[in-house]
């Protein structure tokens, strides 16, 4: 399609619908009034992967114990190797996430 970049242009708000304050705040009910609470459980059962039974699947993880160069952070409770170790407040480990 052709396009005359002569032509004087033309405001968007001229082109849009003037609607009264009142069937804004309808529209906006009614869209909301739509809205249906729903159990994220009962949508995750009813969700299957292609190609993935895992129904008779035993899930094993190994647990390791904390290890002698690793801490817990004080402020998010996750083990960091020392190397993430920002600082240390009254006998706490504090990691460089927690600390920025």
């Amino acid at each position: 399609m052709a396009t005359d970049y002569d032509a004087p242009r033309r405001n968007e708000s001229e082109d849009l619908p003037e609607d009264s304050l009142e069937e804004l705040k309808a529209k906006r009910n009614d869209a909301q009034s739509g809205a249906v609470d729903t159990d994220e459980g009962e949508m995750a059962d009813n969700f299957e992967l292609p190609g993935a039974d895992l129904s008779g699947e035993e899930m094993t993880v190994k647990v390791l114990p904390k290890q002698a160069d690793e801490f817990t952070c004080s402020s998010c409770f996750l083990v960091h190797h020392r190397n993430r170790l920002a600082e240390e407040r009254n006998g706490k480990y504090v990691c460089r996430d927690c600390a920025a």
